[in-house]
């Protein structure tokens, strides 16, 4: 064999992830679990009821479906793209051997050798099949960078920050709202619940104007908690593993609790709450939390890469999200039925009272302050890959360290920041930031553009490689008819969202 081909079979078979940086295939399907399973399956609850246990159900798994067809769709696409980067290697290594025998070959036979590199590949031989891999970390920012044009590379970096920018403001809504409910008077059962600026904070009775009402501890929360995590928007902070690992704990105590919990009163009181079984109108609520709480797509290629064994993803891919939606199915049917009235975040039904017994006065307190403690650790994180996400939108990021001081340290924190505390110092309503982040931004993340990049990356692969290489990682969804039943399907949900949001108005 030709002294060039030992690189290419080298280059082919060798995996590009440390062995000490991989885990079991059930170790990664534990961070996707913890990934999808965040702080959007506790807006389920409220959303479930509001729609109906029945078309709740039905959409439920509909929509779960969906979320892993196009996970399934983002695994092909990042195998797309290292052939792609497998491809680009061997041209360069193949012209490096051309370049060192040039001057002991005739110039018509490097001529040939020069055509050579530019034709696609065929099916002849076992190398091409080792093209499409899962070693190599690309994502989603670098999938559009290869198989979108400039109008679709900006599409997807507007979508992204869109989305995470409603990220911020879900999370500084929630974690502001979990400290009012917490300071703050409880409301008696029986009274109905005025706006949040009519309503004191520390004696509910109390009909004084000048009160410190609920909203201003709202907004004083939120104030505090964008100073106390803004700041490290400036900085790089990266998720150690140690954090993951007591996120992931706190967060799973918190879910057992809260169905253990639930399950108690229904056997101990019965059925409080009577959701009825259809409710069209709370359909646009329920998608946009739905779509928010199986959104794992961004952050897949960062998961999937280290994982050893991929020959039977799809299929343990495929077991994860049935597990999750039975997970979110038994949160959301334990929380519509317990309770007669359901907050739009969960935890705050489970708001301390005066119990006599301090052990579950402690859980009650663990349950209403879960979303600052997990969420007080996502924040900074968020903020720091929107900040990164706006400057590859704005800035050319190969010569970075080349613009203003002020411009990249100081601007774009500030313009990551700035904006969702506007937003939620004036708009508390978690369910209305939901529906809309999930709905439209959710809806491009999620749907849109796992669906076109696979389409996108399928027509470049087959000009680049040719025709009978395979993709092992190819979608069983790979037919074009569903492609397009995911983008019908997404433009009429945007369709009925809009719709909803203009009756609302009116």
């Amino acid at each position: 064999m030709p002294r060039r081909f030992w690189g290419v079979r080298r280059l082919l078979k060798m995996p590009l992830t440390e062995a000490g940086d991989q885990y079991s295939v059930w170790v990664g399907l534990i961070y996707i679990f913890n990934l999808i399973v965040g702080t959007g399956a506790l807006t389920l609850p409220a959303a479930f009821a509001r729609a109906g246990w029945g078309l709740s159900t039905i959409s439920l798994l509909f929509l779960a479906f969906m979320s892993f067809l196009n996970a399934t769709y983002v695994i092909e696409t990042m195998a797309c793209a290292n052939a792609v980067f497998k491809w680009k290697r061997l041209q360069s290594i193949k012209r490096e051997s051309i370049q060192e025998h040039e001057s002991d070959e005739e110039q018509s036979t490097s001529q040939n050798n020069h055509g050579d590199l530019e034709e696609p590949l065929v099916c002849g031989d076992t190398i091409p099949s080792r093209y499409y891999s899962l070693d190599r970390r690309v994502e989603l920012g670098e999938m559009a960078n290869l198989f979108f044009n400039k109008m679709g590379r900006t599409m997807f970096y507007c979508s992204l920050c869109i989305y995470l920018y409603g990220d911020l403001s879900i999370y500084s809504a929630a974690v502001a709202k979990s400290i009012m409910d917490v300071v703050c008077t409880q409301i008696p059962a029986n009274m109905s619940t005025p706006s949040m600026d009519e309503l004191p904070c520390f004696n509910v009775t109390s009909s004084d104007p000048t009160a410190y009402t609920r909203l201003d501890t709202y907004r004083v929360a939120l104030l505090t908690f964008v100073a106390a995590m803004g700041p490290f928007v400036f900085f790089n902070v990266q998720k150690t593993k140690y954090l993951q690992l007591f996120t992931s704990s706190m967060r799973w105590l918190a879910f057992t609790i809260m169905i253990s919990m639930a399950i108690h009163l229904l056997i101990g009181r019965g059925p409080q709450g009577h959701p009825p079984a259809f409710d069209v109108t709370g359909m646009p609520t329920l998608f946009g939390a739905c779509v928010y709480s199986f959104m794992c797509h961004h952050s897949l290629p960062g998961l999937i890469t280290p994982i050893r064994g991929k020959s039977h993803l799809g299929l343990h891919l495929s077991l994860n999200y049935a597990l999750i939606a039975v997970f979110y199915l038994l949160l959301a049917f334990t929380g519509a039925f317990a309770f007669s009235k359901l907050n739009d975040l969960y935890t705050l039904n489970f708001i301390p009272s005066n119990n006599e017994n301090i052990f579950l006065e402690i859980v009650e307190y663990f349950l209403a302050l879960f979303p600052v403690f997990t969420l007080s650790t996502s924040f900074p994180i968020i903020a720091i890959t929107l900040r990164n996400n706006l400057q590859s939108l704005f800035l050319d990021t190969t010569r970075l360290e080349s613009y203003n001081f002020v411009l990249r340290k100081i601007l774009f924190p500030i313009i990551t920041v700035v904006p969702p505390v506007l937003l939620t110092y004036f708009l508390e309503d978690i369910s209305i930031l939901i529906e809309f982040t999930g709905s439209y931004a959710g809806t491009g993340i999620q749907y849109f553009i796992p669906t076109f990049l696979v389409v996108s990356a399928r027509r470049h692969c087959t000009n680049l490689l040719g025709l009978g290489v395979i993709n092992k990682y190819k979608s069983p969804f790979s037919h074009v008819a569903w492609a397009v039943f995911v983008l019908l399907w997404s433009a009429m949900c945007i369709v009925l969202v809009s719709v909803h949001f203009f009756e609302k108005k009116s």
